[in-house]
């Protein structure tokens, strides 16, 4: 979850939402987000809510956590009362959820089961460092209940992940990947970051060889974004490193992209590829397509039926409302129908599937011809489609979409 968390009205001590808001339950997909806030080493570019041993402080442990998520379930459980909304997805992220043991992770998938509902088939997702696992915690995860795992590889180049301050040895992402398979996890995921301060072309290149020799089921592939306050912002600031080029980005993306595509991975979102339908993150396909989810930790945030709200973010205060009995979201805010719209747009449009024309208000149906005619964006009548071009320029199509 990112650090700066938006202004809103205070949220009820006891969670409860609207009744509109509940009235909606059921419309759409519903979701379970599991932040889990602890990391070995923070990174340079993270801007995430996370935490170190050292930065946690007294009165916190990752030996309390799972009990405190599992209040939290039950807190949902409450609020969210008796409609039927079976969990179709649950994904864990942070921090390196894989730093919690394996027990305890499924401690919190059982928690959601018992007192939500898994729906069947349904996606249960972590996040790991490759160095954070080996055969035998894949084996236990797995037994676990999840049945996809995505790895943050980020790159194969020693020096690049040296840039970045990961911590892992990048000849071991084939063996946790084997490992995995072996494990019985239909779907593996890698996360590759581009366009980090000294990564040449060649650099780039061979993280894709890598990648590829893994065969992934998916792929993720992210320009790296200096963002302020963090460690690597400071360093550009200061002159040791230069700001990543727009035009480096673009050319990456563009090798990414065919090399994915050469490899039988079609992409479905701007930074996101996959073996099939199947292998895509159903988890993130609800957030950019309006799911209702609920998001357990600290600083994490939920959306049902129009209404969004946020954790606080600091872990012993998260700790500290759920031992007494208090919600631990720290505001929220009601979204008109205007706002939904907009949102929609913003994220829809970056998708493989398109958005709809009808979700367009009269002056964004006024620039589809010029998007068109710009190369921007596919000849199709009832759903607006990202040409590669266009995925280029996504964020500038969207603001001509709403300006």
């Amino acid at each position: 979850m990112p650090s700066a968390l938006p202004e809103g009205d205070p949220a009820p001590a006891d969670g409860s939402l609207p009744p509109a808001a509940l009235a909606e339950l059921g419309r759409r997909p519903f979701e379970v987000y599991v932040h889990v806030p602890f990391c070995r080493v923070r990174c340079g570019y993270c801007d995430f809510n996370t935490y170190t041993a050292e930065e946690l402080g007294p009165g916190v442990s990752r030996a309390s956590y799972a009990e405190q998520a599992v209040a939290e379930v039950r807190l949902a459980r409450r609020v969210l009362g008796d409609v039927d909304r079976p969990v179709e997805t649950v994904f864990l992220g942070g921090g390196t959820p894989t730093l919690l043991p394996p027990e305890d992770l499924g401690r919190i998938i059982r928690a959601i089961d018992d007192e939500l509902g898994l729906a069947p088939g349904a996606e249960v997702t972590t996040e790991a460092n490759p160095d954070s696992v080996d055969a035998a915690y894949l084996e236990r995860l797995r037994e676990a209940g999840f049945t996809r795992v995505s790895f943050g590889m980020q790159s194969a180049v020693p020096h690049v992940l040296a840039v970045l301050d990961r911590t892992h040895d990048p000849l071991r992402v084939p063996g946790v990947v084997d490992a995995a398979r072996a494990a019985g996890f239909g779907q593996i995921s890698l996360d590759l970051i581009y366009g980090t301060p000294g990564e040449s072309a060649a650099d780039w290149s061979t993280t894709l060889d890598a990648a590829l020799a893994c065969a992934p089921d998916h792929v993720s592939a992210y320009s790296l974004i200096v963002e302020d306050g963090t460690a690597l912002a400071r360093r550009v600031r200061r002159g040791e490193l230069p700001m990543p080029d727009d035009d480096d980005l673009a050319d990456k993306y563009l090798q990414a992209d065919e090399r994915f595509a050469a490899a039988g991975l079609g992409w479905y979102e701007v930074s996101n590829w996959a073996r099939d339908d199947a292998a895509r993150c159903r988890h993130n396909i609800g957030y950019w397509t309006g799911a209702d989810w609920w998001g357990i930790g600290p600083g994490a945030h939920s959306h049902v039926g129009g209404v969004r709200w946020w954790n606080v973010k600091h872990p012993k205060a998260y700790a500290g409302r759920l031992a007494d009995g208090v919600s631990p979201a720290q505001a929220r805010e009601v979204l008109d129908a205007e706002t939904r719209r907009v949102e929609r747009v913003l994220l829809e449009v970056r998708l493989r599937d398109g958005l709809p024309v009808a979700a367009l208000d009269a002056s964004g149906l006024a620039e589809l011809d010029a998007l068109v005619a710009d190369g921007l964006v596919e000849g199709r009548a009832e759903r607006v489609v990202l040409t590669q071009r266009g995925r280029l320029l996504a964020d500038g199509v969207v603001h001509r979409l709403l300006a």
